[in-house]
């Protein structure tokens, strides 16, 4: 059995994040920023309880009749419960014969172009484990994206607009970023065991090394532009987070609509159509959360019965890159035309250069990832690099397709000019001919 050790590690990102967020809100009460100090207790306390309802949810504890853990839970305290019973599962497991045992059929990875199944004895220790586990990624995930990356945003344009970076933010902010990278992680891993859960998924260093470099260059520039752009221009950033949020909140249900489905009805017995519709939305929030900040891994796919799209695409992912970093270089533009006198001593195109290049080393970690690292590689129909190709051989022939329309049109529009001088040539060439006939017969 393994070491609940992603428990362990969720569990104190998510009390160190909350404790340091109330330090730092207490701090701006003293300080009389009261603003600041709603804000930052508004992106502590939410992310919070939506933390507790999604524990409720996944451990069925409504249906279940336990009122002391939901009273815990109202509490804020789950998450500490949660962990408690989960390494007490643990370190009891193995003392005292488990009755229930239940067999489990996983592929290996084929080696040869031949692929082993093997059976294993999954007791009732490690069934209630493996659940732990997964709500502890979920919660991760809610954590990081409705929680820790707004507050890093809030924080760090705090420090802008003071002009002075603390200790207490400081470190405030080093836990968000740590939060975030940790819950993009933990949704690269949920991914790949979702999409690949016939087969016995073992994840090396290097593919978590890949994806904390990928996720730490791609998170820590999305939010550095987006201060920088709404330090200067306050307004519009307000229009540029909410078309990027309610794009990527209708993706899923435009995709839906178009896949003429029944309404998904499975997702838990016990829900009725109203709450299966709230439970829909709150999973489109959280997926138009994550992709505000960076790649979803998880891709939300409604008229799937496990709502999460198994295909590998790589057309969306390079698509999504590409908009994404050209949306990020415009923004920074927009920052180097009306940056104010804050930024006078800043090198300014020595800043921008260095957060295109930050972006571009996450891409490039991500294909590391995709290329060399991925656990399931050898099951990929294709890979990224040919993806990446056909991409860009697909732009080049729609860039040489409207290039080659373009002159179709200019020589359109000089053809009609060419015939007329063609015809006043030939009408004065007819009227010297009459003039030179009509002399001669006057002549003669």
């Amino acid at each position: 059995m393994k070491f609940p050790g992603s428990v362990l590690v969720s569990l104190v990102l998510f009390v160190s994040e909350t404790v340091a967020a109330l330090c730092l809100s207490a701090g701006y009460r003293a300080a009389g920023d009261r603003m600041w100090q709603g804000l930052t207790l508004l992106f502590a306390l939410l992310p919070c309880a939506l933390v507790q309802l999604s524990l409720v949810f996944i451990h069925r504890d409504v249906s279940r009749d336990r009122p002391l853990v939901l009273l815990l839970h109202l509490l804020q305290l789950g998450p500490l419960v949660r962990c408690v019973e989960a390494f007490y599962i643990y370190f009891h497991a193995g003392r005292v014969e488990d009755p229930y045992v239940s067999i489990t059929k996983k592929r290996q990875m084929p080696k040869d172009g031949y692929s082993e199944e093997i059976e294993k004895e999954v007791g009732q220790a490690e069934r209630k484990l493996c659940t732990h586990r997964s709500a502890f990624s979920r919660a991760s995930v809610i954590q990081a994206f409705l929680g820790s990356a707004p507050q890093l945003t809030l924080q760090l344009y705090i420090c802008v607009l003071q002009q002075e970076v603390t200790v207490a933010r400081s470190i405030f902010m080093v836990l968000s970023l740590l939060s975030i990278v940790y819950g993009a992680l933990r949704c690269n891993i949920l991914a790949i065991r979702i999409k690949y859960d016939d087969y016995d998924v073992h994840v090396k260093p290097a593919a978590y090394l890949c994806i904390f470099l990928w996720r730490s260059f791609e998170i820590a520039t999305r939010v550095t532009v987006l201060v920088l752009f709404g330090s200067v221009v306050r307004i519009w950033v307000f229009l540029v987070v909410l078309l990027n949020f309610l794009g990527f909140c209708l993706y899923p249900w435009i995709l839906f609509w178009l896949s003429k489905s029944p309404f998904p009805e499975n997702i838990e017995k016990e829900l009725s159509r109203v709450g299966t519709t709230i439970v829909l939305c709150l999973l489109t929030f959280l997926y138009a959360g994550i992709n505000m900040f960076c790649w979803s891994a998880v891709q939300v796919e409604l008229s799937d019965p496990d709502l999460i799209s198994k295909s590998q695409n790589w057309y969306r992912m390079t698509v999504y890159y590409i908009a994404r970093l050209m949306e990020n270089a415009f923004l920074l533009l927009m920052w180097y035309i009306y940056r104010t006198d804050f930024y006078l001593y800043v090198c300014a195109p020595m800043l921008v250069l260095q957060l295109l290049i930050g972006y571009c080393m996450g891409i490039f970690f991500m294909l590391v990832f995709y290329q060399f690292c991925h656990p399931c590689k050898k099951l990929f129909s294709s890979s990224i690099t040919e993806a990446l190709l056909s991409c860009f051989k697909l732009l080049y022939f729609i860039c040489q397709h409207q290039k080659s329309t373009l002159l179709t049109g200019k020589v359109a529009v000089k053809s009609p000019e060419n015939t007329d001088e063609a015809r006043g040539s030939s009408k004065t060439i007819d009227s010297q001919n009459r003039s030179i006939h009509q002399s001669v017969s006057s002549n003669a």
